[in-house]
């Protein structure tokens, strides 16, 4: 393992790197990190930010493996909390929320750790102990963790049949066949059905064969459903209206699933 300290160039250009991810731009980052480090890859400090842009990539295993010899980095509590992110896309959440609480044990003001505290918690039911990492972040940056909304089960039961009202007439005979159903959240069988896993903060989901794909030749079954998840979509949005807009766009995202639509077909269906 290379624990040579970096120098000070090598710093300025692992910041050039952070900056990358900052603005956006994951794939030139993970260009420009393997151009500047061809031969350090391997120091911890180097893996803790090939890690960050692992998961700006969205490959939370690349991340880990990225981590693993990382321990030594100059940040611990960055290191940590990078592992608690991957193992929280990962669906595990026990193992995220203790990496979230190591971090927190060396930086108390890290306010993204007590944010994945917060949904760590909520995925394992401990939903007081989520409100309460919630607030926390909120309190330390609360322009970028806004506290969830809170809107009881009928409200939001209703802002969905809503919705699905305002669908076009074609579509909603479409539709009809198949449940529209509202859980809290996305059972971790769900998510880890997939390679790579989805996103716990997942707000919206078709599962089941689109009708594209359907002929007459197919044996009966079940006809799938469309999923949305309250507390992510409660969570997801800064206030009311924008919870209004989100669940209209969800539900026809997840309706053009069901229809085997494209981006393109989706305009042609009125579901833009």
């Amino acid at each position: 393992m290379d624990y040579k300290t970096l120098t000070d160039e090598e710093w300025s250009r692992l910041d050039r790197v952070w900056d990358l991810m900052e603005g956006g731009e994951p794939e030139r980052a993970a260009q420009q990190l393997q151009s500047d480090f061809p031969d350090r890859l391997t120091h911890p400090d180097v893996r803790v930010v090939d890690a960050a842009v692992a998961l700006e990539e969205g490959n939370p295993e690349r991340a880990l493996a990225a981590l693993d010899g990382a321990e030594r980095s100059a940040d611990p509590a960055l290191f940590f909390h990078l592992r608690a992110a991957a193992r929280y896309d990962l669906s595990h959440f026990r193992q995220a929320r203790d990496d979230a609480d190591r971090a927190l044990a060396i930086r108390p003001d890290l306010a993204e750790a007590l944010d994945l505290m917060s949904r760590a918690s909520e995925h394992l039911g401990e939903f007081g102990a989520a409100a309460d990492f919630a607030e926390q972040a909120n309190v330390l940056d609360p322009e970028r963790f806004p506290e969830p909304l809170e809107m009881d089960d009928a409200a939001f039961d209703t802002m969905v049949e809503h919705s699905l009202a305002e669908l076009p007439e074609v579509v909603k005979q479409r539709v009809q066949e198949i449940p529209v159903v509202v859980e809290p959240l996305p059972d971790p069988a769900i998510l880890t059905s997939e390679h790579p896993p989805l996103s716990p903060d997942l707000l919206g989901l078709f599962v089941g064969r689109d009708l594209m794909s359907r002929t007459t030749q197919d044996l009966p079954s079940a006809p799938g459903a469309i999923y949305l998840f309250r507390r992510n979509l409660l969570r997801f949005c800064p206030n009311l209206e924008d919870l209004e807009r989100e669940v209209r766009i969800t539900v026809q995202h997840e309706v053009g699933h069901l229809l085997g639509l494209d981006e393109d077909d989706l305009e042609q269906w009125g579901l833009a």
